[in-house]
């Protein structure tokens, strides 16, 4: 489910997060899928903010510096958004047909959009999951035009083409399905946390039954190191996945980091176990399972143990390349720091495979 612009037979996964450009390219094999090429490059703080961007220039050098390091050669991708200019819902319409709905789905959709319909590409799935007779629900998304265009337009600065832009938290469902064994029995909460975004994805039945994008994030980790112990945003980065002082920080004690982090940790956590409560609370029948982490800031140091004793829920960390087999290039020590980091760009990078 996503915005295509035109089609292409295989397609790479562009992930242009707040803090750093990843690219995939993904190849189809008799022995199953295989990882043929990753680049990640860091983007300056500040060049997006909340969705915006600030830097497009920076935004557009990331990429292809993020394409030069992986060698791909393909210039068809799918990228991802999110945040509060993009609206997932799951609705209840009278059952009519596909036909019918691409007819009526603007009208229906001005009802839910808090929008103006004009202003936003709107797509839809009709789900199997209509209990009502005469009823069907259909996951309905919204994504402004000019967040769209904002994308659209880096991708063709860096010399490539968007043909597909998908939403994030559909992405890396994308990465779980095609990586785990998936239980349609068991409730499933996906948590990506970006740099200043967290999306979240609860798969009920093997369908989204809730999805949110809450507004924080990695960033906030390091931007509470570097005020509590006066050091770049660079070291402050590399304390918060559980790194060792560097020279500008000798005089550091754990303690310091710990305490900055435990702090962040509880509004963090508390944002995204707002909206998993909220889910429990309106969908009585659906108890979470497990919940799966993933994304940059998943790799904060701890933060899966506290998600699991804030919760009570079993957490462990989404690996996107469990099933994928890597081509010889790829040393697995990086495989293993970059992993987390990849469930968006992978997922998207899966799309031309299902169809």
């Amino acid at each position: 489910m996503a915005f295509s612009f035109g089609k292409s037979k295989s397609i790479v996964g562009l992930d242009i997060g707040s803090s750093s450009v990843k690219i995939v390219e993904l190849v189809k094999r008799n022995k199953g899928i295989e990882l043929q090429h990753v680049g990640v490059a860091a983007l300056p703080p500040e060049a997006i903010v909340q969705g915006a961007f600030l830097n497009s220039g920076a935004i557009v050098d990331a990429i292809q510096q993020a394409v030069d390091e992986s060698g791909i050669k393909n210039k068809n991708v799918a990228a991802a958004v999110s945040g509060h200019s993009v609206i997932v819902k799951k609705i209840s319409l009278p059952a009519m047909t596909r036909d019918e709905l691409e007819e009526s789905i603007r009208w229906e959709a001005e009802q839910y959009i808090p929008f103006d319909i004009n202003e936003v590409n709107l797509d839809f799935q009709i789900l199997e999951t209509g209990d009502a007779e005469g009823q069907m629900d259909v996951l309905l998304v919204a994504a402004k035009k000019d967040l769209i265009d904002d994308y659209v337009q880096v991708i063709s600065e860096a010399g490539l083409t968007a043909s597909v832009i998908d939403v994030a938290a559909f992405a890396v469902e994308n990465a779980y399905e095609a990586n785990y064994e998936v239980n349609p029995d068991e409730v499933v909460a996906l948590v990506n946390i970006g740099a200043q975004v967290v999306n979240i994805n609860i798969l009920s039945q093997g369908i989204p039954a809730f999805t949110r994008d809450v507004s924080t994030g990695g960033n906030a980790y390091t931007e509470e190191i570097q005020k509590a112990l006066s050091v770049s945003w660079e070291e402050a980065e590399r304390l918060k996945i559980g790194g060792n002082p560097g020279e500008e920080s000798q005089e550091v004690v754990p303690q310091e980091v710990e305490k900055a982090m435990r702090s962040i940790s509880e509004t963090v956590l508390g944002e995204i176990n707002r909206s998993l409560d909220f889910f429990s609370a309106t969908a009585a029948e659906a108890r979470i399972g497990k919940v799966l982490l993933s994304g940059g800031g998943a790799r904060v140091s701890g933060l899966d143990a506290a998600f699991q004793g804030k919760t009570n829920l079993p957490v462990e960390m989404l690996n996107p390349l469990a099933r994928v087999v890597p081509s010889g290039r790829f040393d697995q020590s990086f495989l293993d720091e970059v992993g987390p980091s990849l469930a968006v760009s992978v997922g998207l990078a899966m799309r031309r495979m299902d169809d």
